[in-house]
């Protein structure tokens, strides 16, 4: 059990690392397009979680 608890400790961070650092690549590769599609959506977003807030007072 405690080569397991080892192994995790190991290979939890370094998949952590892989995943950020493969999120910041995805992501410096976006167009312009795809840019503004998501400053759109979340926009939207909190124009409709804003809506509902009021909705509830």
């Amino acid at each position: 059990m405690e080569a397991l608890w080892s192994l995790i400790t190991i290979i939890g961070p370094i998949l952590l690392a892989v995943a950020l650092i493969w999120a910041v690549i995805a992501n410096r590769n976006r167009s312009p397009a795809q840019r503004e599609r998501t400053e759109r959506g979340t926009a939207e977003l909190y124009d409709r979680i804003d809506r509902e807030e009021k909705d509830r007072s």
